[in-house]
């Protein structure tokens, strides 16, 4: 008697998961619904990929996105139609916003629905084209192994992000063509940087006289930290980074300015303000406004990435490279040795500046704890190669300004589209991908509440991730911006859940900070303890929000 499998005969659905194990996906976030059954008994039978049952699209789409970001490849999350595929919009954008490979798989009610008004229906390719590199819905079987290709392909091009495949339900059930297979994959290409392009870049960084090198998320893609670094040392000049670029330039060499995009009064922007060359290197302006940097737009600037960047008034470039990155730098540095070109622009006092305010709460014991407490704890707890994801908030502003990072990848900060709630399901796919490196999700109240139903998934999976929570009991970024603007605030204080209760109830061990000497020994524990989620209670004074302001406002570096 024949089982099953036997009598099964191939379909589109079988075709386009052997299309996803030759693109080398092993793991896709997402939560099955009725139209996509098909697909999910395919992913079953199959037998190569891992499939993560999470408690809520955006959850899923958040773990791809991370996936993605620590990886290089495209992350993969999973939606049925309408309302699930709707949840993906939110962590879809960010991918696309901060050039994070993902390809976002939608369910789709059958083709013959699709022309009416019908249950649960909704034009997918249309909403999700403005938020991805590329939106389409397969309609053919002989197309399924082109379509995938293409998602794989656009996702991972000179601008990563996001791509969308849609499939309907009924295609996802017909015959696959019996020649039908996956295409083979290209060999990666590295374009190089024209000669012409490398000349004007040495002529017009000869002519310099104030330097400075602004580092981006796109040097992390390329590999290219340790060019960086041999350029930063063969100029001599200052490198800062974006909130995104953190780690690509190790803070602890003499060189790093730290980062940029707080505002522009703080320290590291006083390097930019006598500069009179940018060296941008692998950085887009949704990174942050270059108006902080080059508010007067008198600023020449050399833009080195693999893509060419939007227009805006306060970022002119001189000369654009668009080749990859690495490449471009190694040619770089090669004629700039030749030449002999130097600088002596270091700025050690705004290291000195960046090192004060860091260690200037390391003995405070006042409670609840100053924000420059818990980083400058949160440093001492974590080791160098720890992954730590900082959301967005109050707390984003802190961590990083003052968060020493070493190595790429292991402080990631989301400034491109700042989404709220990331963190916690992306602690789940950092988890996945470094098994044996401590993950830290560092979030505020706020956002902690808004995707913690993940934890049941992060328990479920037998992840070993770490949850450190701001407790403020508000908004406290808006509250901090309201404060700033009348002096006042309202509609962002809140109650929270008794939060060791709360991980109890997911499986989770909860633990509540009562004094500011606590905080070190428990998070150093549950980042060294071998198994399990722990999530940290900790309340935060953000009175010093304001303090941060005025004393960057009250600096001059005029002399």
């Amino acid at each position: 008697m024949k089982n099953a499998a036997e009598d099964h005969v191939r379909t589109v659905a079988d075709l386009f998961v052997e299309c996803l194990v030759n693109e080398g996906v092993d793991t896709i976030y997402g939560i099955p619904g009725e139209e996509n059954i098909p697909l999910m008994e395919a992913i079953e039978r199959n037998g190569r990929i891992r499939f993560v049952l999470t408690r809520h699209e955006q959850g899923a789409g958040f773990m791809a996105a991370t996936h993605g970001h620590l990886t290089g490849k495209p992350g993969v999350c999973l939606a049925t139609l309408g309302p699930g595929a709707l949840n993906l919009t939110l962590p879809v954008a960010q991918a696309n916003a901060s050039t994070t490979p993902l390809v976002a798989i939608c369910a789709q009610g059958s083709v013959g629905r699709l022309y009416k008004e019908s249950h649960q229906i909704v034009d997918l390719v249309s909403v999700f084209k403005p938020l991805t590199q590329w939106s389409a819905m397969i309609m053919t079987p002989e197309s399924t192994p082109e379509m995938i290709r293409k998602a794989f392909s656009i996702s991972q091009r000179n601008r990563p992000g996001a791509t969308c495949l849609v499939l309907p339900e009924d295609v996802a059930e017909m015959p696959a063509p019996e020649n039908a297979k996956p295409l083979p994959l290209p060999k990666p290409t590295h374009l190089m940087p024209a000669d012409d392009t490398i000349d004007e870049a040495i002529s017009i960084i000869r002519e310099a006289k104030r330097p400075v090198i602004l580092a981006g998320n796109g040097v992390t893609r390329a590999h290219a930290q340790d060019r960086l670094r041999e350029l930063a040392d063969l100029l001599n000049v200052p490198v800062a980074t974006t909130f995104e670029g953190k780690g690509v330039f190790s803070d602890k060499l003499p060189n790093a300015l730290g980062v940029v995009g707080f505002m522009h009064k703080d320290y590291e922007n006083f390097a930019f303000d006598t500069a009179d060359l940018i060296i941008a290197i692998g950085f887009s302006i949704q990174q942050f406004d270059p108006k902080k940097i080059n508010p007067n737009d008198d600023k020449t600037i050399i833009h080195i990435n693999t893509f060419v960047e939007d227009t805006d008034a306060h970022y002119s470039t001189a000369l654009n490279i668009m080749a990859d990155i690495d490449q471009t730098l190694a040619v770089l540095i090669g004629r700039l040795r030749w030449e002999g070109i130097t600088f002596d622009d270091s700025h050690p006092a705004i290291r000195e500046l960046l090192n004060r305010e860091y260690e200037s709460c390391a003995d405070d014991d006042s409670f609840p704890m100053k924000p420059q407490r818990i980083v400058y704890d949160t440093r001492r707890a974590v080791d160098d190669n720890g992954v730590v994801l900082v959301d967005t908030g109050a707390l984003k502003m802190w961590m990083a300004r003052l968060y020493p990072t070493y190595h790429p990848n292991t402080c990631v900060i989301d400034n491109s589209l700042s989404t709220m709630a990331w963190t916690l399901p992306g602690a789940v796919a950092a988890s996945m991908a470094n098994p044996d490196r401590p993950v830290l999700a560092v979030m505020g109240d706020g956002s902690f509440m808004m995707n913690v139903q993940e934890i049941e998934t992060a328990v479920r999976c037998g992840c070993r991730m770490v949850i450190l929570v701001w407790v403020d009991e508000a908004y406290g970024l808006i509250k901090w911006k309201m404060d700033i603007h009348d002096g006042t605030h309202e509609y962002v204080d809140f109650n929270n859940p008794d939060v060791v209760a709360l991980g109890a109830s997911f499986g989770a061990k909860g633990h509540e900070i009562e004094s500011a000497d606590e905080l070190y020994p428990v998070l150093r524990h549950a980042l060294r303890s071998g198994s399990g989620v722990d999530i940290i209670s900790c309340p935060v004074d953000y009175s010093e929000n304001m303090r941060l302001i005025d004393k960057l406002g009250d600096i001059d570096f005029s002399g």
